[in-house]
């Protein structure tokens, strides 16, 4: 039997009767945010405290490669954010943090009716999560991935046949992958100062 139970919560209070006992009978939740729907971020998903109890056994090998660490660096860049609201002098090393917990939200938005295929959201999160966005304005994240991934698709088609066909993410395809990224950023950086 499946089901597919929604409960709307009163001001995000999860802990409420009626959703715990959802949770309780349910293999994951989704919980989905106001007050990200409202800043633009689409899916609206609250990273922190959505879980999947079938997890990473859906994902295939190259993504849990990828995307392993990006699900608490996101939880942690959602706390950080809430308490850098009220600091006022920041440390170099959160500054560094925020920021690339910005860009990775960023990259995460998705045009509607615009899928990504599995090659493309693992260049997309290992891009991200590797730092290589850091030098972006937030401005330029997506225009950038959107140039990548059709950089790689034309230029590096190796890369997608990697990942087809073996499921992973190889040190060939990796080498692959970062070559590309550089290519790309030195264009994009050129055409951006033009």
């Amino acid at each position: 039997m499946t089901a597919l139970p929604i409960v709307e919560t009163q001001s995000g209070d999860v802990s409420a009767y009626i959703p715990t006992n959802v949770i309780s009978i349910t293999d994951g939740q989704i919980f989905l945010s106001a007050d990200l729907f409202n800043a633009g971020i689409r899916p609206a998903i609250n990273v922190g405290i959505s879980v999947s109890r079938v997890g990473s056994a859906a994902q295939i090998k190259a993504m849990k490669q990828v995307a392993g660490k990006s699900k608490l660096e996101l939880a942690q860049f959602a706390e950080l954010e809430a308490f850098a609201q009220f600091a006022s002098d920041l440390d170099k090393a959160t500054q560094n943090q925020l920021a690339r917990g910005q860009r990775l939200r960023e990259l995460l938005k998705q045009s509607q009716s615009s899928p990504l295929s599995v090659e493309e959201q693992i260049l997309t999160i290992y891009t991200g999560t590797n730092g290589y966005l850091d030098s972006l304005e937030i401005g330029q994240v997506r225009k950038f991935l959107v140039e990548l991934r059709t950089y790689l698709k034309t230029n590096k088609p190796q890369f997608q046949e990697i990942i087809s066909s073996t499921k992973t993410f190889t040190d060939e395809a990796e080498a692959l992958l970062k070559e590309a990224i550089q290519e790309q950023m030195e264009r994009f950086l050129l055409q951006e100062q033009v």
